[in-house]
């Protein structure tokens, strides 16, 4: 994995902390946390976008990001568990890693390539 999926990864991470953050933010500090968390995660996710193909790494991003919203707002917030909501992220979080490993090496350097003209 390079350097760029890394950035995808962890604009994911940051996109998890803005969602919550839009639903649960109620002070200057947990909204400024929330824009923080937008910015850091849009930056990432376009920095990535002009090195790999654009619509893998928003189907990554959007993958990633859902799953972990979901996740933590069962395991922090009281969410119901629902089975059928777990296995239709399994599904989603599956078709996420399709896209990933059917993505290759040519086409993220056609990507970089689009990005230097």
């Amino acid at each position: 994995m390079n350097a760029n999926w890394i950035k995808v990864f962890i604009a994911a991470l940051f996109e998890v902390f803005w969602v919550i953050g839009l639903t649960h933010a109620h002070d200057v500090w947990t909204w400024m946390g929330t824009v923080i968390s937008i910015l850091i995660s849009f930056y990432l996710m376009i920095m990535a976008g002009q090195k790999l193909p654009v619509g893998t790494v928003y189907s990554v991003f959007v993958g990633i990001g859902t799953a972990g919203t979901v996740f933590s707002e069962i395991i922090f917030f009281g969410e119901p568990f629902k089975t059928s909501k777990i296995l239709l992220i399994l599904l989603l979080l599956a078709g996420v890693i399709g896209l990933k490993w059917v993505t290759n090496e040519k086409d993220e350097r056609k990507g970089k390539e689009g990005a230097d003209s």
